[in-house]
């Protein structure tokens, strides 16, 4: 059997490859006949008389749509006119400020200039094209009787439906928020394409040159494509730049190369391949996210799996839980099969059009922190946390796993916190599991077999509980003295000793806490004991790693997080 292999490259081309992988998967094409796995597991193949005769433009759409389709413009219209017809029905159709902002966002989406260019590509294949007309004419309105909205609403939905107007409209959207977030300037995301036919424009620029490419012959080609290095004919040849972030326009700028002359290019193949790079991401609310594995074609596809049970429960929410995406993809990464590798390259990029690629690099050390149960129990707790905005800033368990990937400590984050949490008391819940994935990274870093970790680490951990609770107990005595119900008489102190934290700053910190125990030391704490200063402060004169560990435990005992830390315990 003649086969047609595709081999790994950079996290493009391997995104690529997952895409097709997926494609041929939604397209039921069979795995061992149609596709499968080169020796060793290095390459993808696809049967040669397959591959020249496949409807590659009807595979690519409907896998597109398949995926993005449920987080697709033309699939939140749908949602919104099903929630007014609901309202309708159920007699509480009372247009406010959310009504109005419905019909006015299906309106205005709907009369996007693509989905007008769309439509106007199907209207005489579709059926009571007329419906779509008259939203041209006169809009949806709250004005209208509820009786007329939700004839219209109605027959706008059946109109809509038509798998004719499900595609146009779904790739439209997919096109102009997704696609183009990694190629442009080709096909339908070439300006003058704009009012052409998708699927036309794709045909003649991607799949009949792929399947014309598969079935010429190449004996006397003298180009060689930059990434498989198979030959390449004169007029086969496709400029790399249509990828973004990728290369310059090489028509016009043609001095990177030697003699001014241009040999970037790609075969029909591989372009074909990079066309499919968006698919390979995965979607998680706001940001693509791809593990790049170059070693292995399986665990390739295994890290970037789209079935798995994180996909299925929650990738259309607005704050995706980012935490259990990495915990999920660890826990294949430390699969036993999988125990030689070394390093994982994570690539992130946000949706918007202003977005550039992140690349982090995930070693085996931090494969080892994320494996750690306290590590990725405090994940999935961060993740059940909502999205909170602090100034200008958003805040979520994103920032954690960000810290985690990027190699970056928590504290810096958790002086963050704490400061806002002297304002407002709102961020417990952060700081808890923020700390505990701090302290866990340290124990991890410091007792790298997990048994040893376990005996001396639960003992770490249990006494820098017993330093939150004197900081707790030193709270309601200073609380106590001063006759106060709130924490606010404690801001001045707090602040003090976080900007000492900041800046590593021993003996300021230490003057502050030996003051305070002057003061207030010596009374008899709730449980019956006398209110001592921790001997675990003697260690940090000269240790800043446990000034740093116990210094913020301290804090957040003393600020009252602990507190809360018990009762969340509770319930």
């Amino acid at each position: 059997m003649e086969k047609y292999v595709i081999t790994l490259g950079d996290f493009l081309k391997n995104a690529g490859i997952v895409g097709f992988h997926y494609m041929l998967k939604c397209a039921d094409a069979e795995e061992g006949v149609d596709f499968g796995h080169g020796e060793e597991d290095q390459t993808l193949w696809i049967n040669m008389d397959f591959a020249q005769n496949a409807d590659w433009t009807d595979m690519y759409f409907k896998a597109f749509i398949e995926y993005f389709g449920p987080f697709s413009t033309y699939q939140k219209i749908l949602d919104k006119i099903q929630i007014c017809m609901d309202k309708i029905k159920n007699e509480s159709w009372n247009p406010g400020k959310t009504e109005k902002d419905d019909l006015k966002f299906i309106n205005d989406k709907l009369l996007s200039n693509s989905y007008q260019a769309g439509f106007a590509n199907i209207q005489k294949s579709v059926r009571n094209p007329e419906v779509y007309q008259q939203l041209k004419k006169n809009k949806l309105s709250d004005k209208l009787s509820a009786e007329e909205l939700n004839k219209r609403l109605e027959e706008l939905q059946e109109f809509l439906k038509q798998p004719e107007c499900k595609e146009t409209f779904a790739m439209k959207s997919i096109i102009y928020t997704y696609i183009n977030r990694f190629w442009s300037g080709k096909s339908f995301l070439l300006r003058t394409n704009a009012k052409k036919n998708m699927r036309e424009v794709f045909e003649k620029d991607f799949s009949e040159p792929f399947r014309q490419y598969l079935k010429a012959d190449h004996k006397k080609a003298k180009d060689l494509c930059i990434d498989c290095g198979d030959p390449i004919g004169p007029k086969e040849k496709i400029s790399i730049a249509f990828m973004n972030e990728v290369g310059d326009d090489f028509t016009r700028k043609r001095s990177a190369f030697w003699d001014c002359k241009v040999d970037a290019f790609l075969c029909p193949g591989c372009a074909f391949i990079y066309a499919l790079s968006p698919l390979g991401f995965r979607l998680y609310a706001n940001k693509f996210v791809f593990v790049n594995i170059n070693n292995n074609v399986r665990a390739l596809l295994d890290a970037n799996s789209k079935v798995g049970k994180v996909d299925q429960e929650g990738e259309k929410t607005e704050n995706k839980k980012y935490a259990q995406w990495f915990a999920e993809t660890i826990n294949i990464l430390l699969r036993e099969k999988q125990q030689e590798l070394t390093n994982v390259q994570v690539i992130l990029r946000g949706i918007g059009a202003d977005d550039r690629y992140k690349l982090s690099i995930i070693h085996r050390k931090m494969l080892k922190i994320i494996s750690e149960p306290r590590v990725s129990d405090a994940l999935t707790a961060l993740a059940k946390a909502p999205l909170t905005k602090i100034n200008n800033e958003f805040v979520n368990h994103e920032t954690t796993v960000m810290n985690l990937l990027q190699h970056r400590e928590q504290y810096r984050l958790l002086n963050y916190l704490l400061k806002e949490n002297v304002k407002e008391e709102s961020m417990n819940f952060y700081i808890f599991w923020v700390y505990e994935v701090q302290l866990w990274t340290d124990l991890v870093e410091k007792y790298p077999e997990r048994g040893e970790r376990h005996q001396k680490g639960k003992g770490i951990a249990m006494y820098c509980g017993s330093i939150k609770k004197s900081g707790a107990d030193l709270r309601k005595a200073i609380m106590k003295a001063k006759g106060l119900t709130s924490g606010d008489g404690l801001r001045g102190i707090e602040y003090q000793l976080l900007n000492a934290l900041a800046v590593k700053n021993v003996d300021k910190f230490m003057d502050i806490v030996l003051r305070l125990y002057s003061a207030y030391g010596g009374q008899r704490t709730e449980d019956g004991h006398e209110l001592l200063i921790p001997s675990g402060f003697v260690q940090m004169l000269n240790d800043k790693e446990k000034f740093t560990r116990y210094g913020y435990a301290f804090v957040i005992g003393l600020e009252g997080s602990y507190e809360k830390e018990k009762e969340e315990a509770k319930s």
